[in-house]
């Protein structure tokens, strides 16, 4: 977490300049302090007064200052940062970085941090592509800097288009990762995710509205913190991105269960956070069924994921689930967590604004055989780390 920590943001001469407000702005709503170095470049694409009311410090951009001729140190600045971020970092930043031009304050700064640095590129891609940059990023990660590039698989959609670079929120959290106390190293915890899908034919099927938001806060909680995740997800177009994520795609509450099963003996934990369909299609059409020959459906009950994982549980396993109500929520969600051996269960309502399938925010309460904690609305990675702090105290 960020919180207390001392940062460095370096802003340099490009269109992605305006990102680096959001990013000085969730670093100090996270309680870091922020000092911003710029580049001459960069402030013809943002203004210092703008950057200055968001960190209230002022922001050190020449050697001197124009107001009294005071010299600004960059040595002084290289040992009071906790860290130092580059972002958005041109071409030509990277490579007089990599190369020790030290002709303007970023750079010097830079040059004398005794800090972790972290380094965001932002250009189009045939100029981040081009052997020049890619030997001055190699330079800089052999120098020890962590270079934060487009998510796996997806370089070409992030740096299409003159000035991209890593959306802000991703940026924000690998620097939260890199601080994140790793209370779960050694530990393999289960989670599942999103939907299923139950099909009726080949082109229908019995769903729900989940995102599988929640499911991959947690997992990329847990896997911040040193945890090995098995994510179990169902049918959604969210990726998870901490390189600790192991992903099995499943698509119908039969494979969840099977792949949840598989997995679970080997775990020290699981979080059961997937919408799965309670009831399926007593048998799937193999050809798309005409409207003029309509349709009824027989369902069947699926497979109750958490009730078989606690009957597969050992005594040092943890077990944790999900319920979503609408009526008598409490009393419902205690009953679900008795009847399954859940250690203890997540209860989402509906009547919430804000809460629920498609929101970036949530609000739960956190239901142990002893106790209920009700949180308030949050967004979703927040929500993760109570539900996250909740299980690291029960583990064993």
């Amino acid at each position: 977490m960020v919180e207390g920590k001392r940062i460095v943001l370096g802003i340099t001469g490009s269109i992605a300049a305006y990102k680096s407000c959001l990013i000085a702005r969730a670093l100090i709503r996270r309680g870091a302090e922020v000092q911003v170095v710029m580049t001459p470049a960069g402030k013809e694409f943002i203004t210092p007064l703008t950057l200055s009311t968001l960190t209230g410090k002022p922001v050190v951009s020449d050697f001197f200052s124009r107001t009294d001729g005071t010299w600004h140190s960059h040595v002084d600045l290289g040992l009071w940062a906790d860290l130092m971020l580059v972002a958005p970092a041109t071409a030509s930043t990277i490579g007089k970085m990599a190369n020790s031009i030290a002709d303007n304050m970023l750079v010097t700064t830079y040059l004398s941090m005794k800090a972790p640095v972290f380094i965001a590129p932002a250009m189009d891609l045939d100029m981040y592509a081009h052997p020049a940059t890619q030997r001055n990023l190699k330079i800089l990660r052999s120098y020890g800097n962590h270079i934060i590039e487009p998510t796996r698989g997806e370089l070409a959609s992030h740096l299409e288009g003159k000035g991209r670079m890593e959306e802000p929120d991703e940026i924000v959290r690998q620097l939260e990762d890199y601080f994140a106390e790793k209370d779960l190293a050694g530990r393999q915890i289960l989670i599942t995710a999103g939907p299923t899908y139950e099909r009726i034919d080949p082109v229908r099927f019995i769903g729900n509205y989940s995102s599988g938001k929640m499911g991959l806060a947690i997992a990329e909680e847990c896997a911040s913190r040193g945890a090995s995740v098995e994510l179990v997800c169902g049918p959604v177009q969210l990726q998870p991105r901490h390189h600790g994520i192991r992903r099995t795609n499943v698509e119908s509450a039969k494979e969840m269960a099977e792949a949840a099963k598989e997995i679970f003996p080997s775990s020290d934990a699981a979080v059961l956070c997937a919408a799965v369909a309670d009831f399926t299609p007593e048998s799937e059409a193999s050809e798309k069924i005409r409207r003029e020959d309509g349709l009824t459906l027989t369902l069947k009950p699926t497979e109750d994921i958490a009730a078989s994982l606690g009957k597969l549980k050992r005594k040092e396993q943890r077990l944790i689930g999900f319920a979503l109500e609408t009526c008598d929520e409490v009393a419902h969600a205690r009953e679900k967590m008795e009847r399954k051996g859940l250690d203890f269960i997540v209860l989402n309502s509906l009547k919430d604004e804000g809460a629920g399938f498609q929101c970036d925010t949530n609000k739960v309460t956190i239901i142990s055989p002893n106790a209920e904690h009700a949180y308030p609305l949050k967004p979703k990675r927040d929500v993760a780390r109570d539900i996250v702090d909740e299980l690291k105290k029960i583990l064993p």
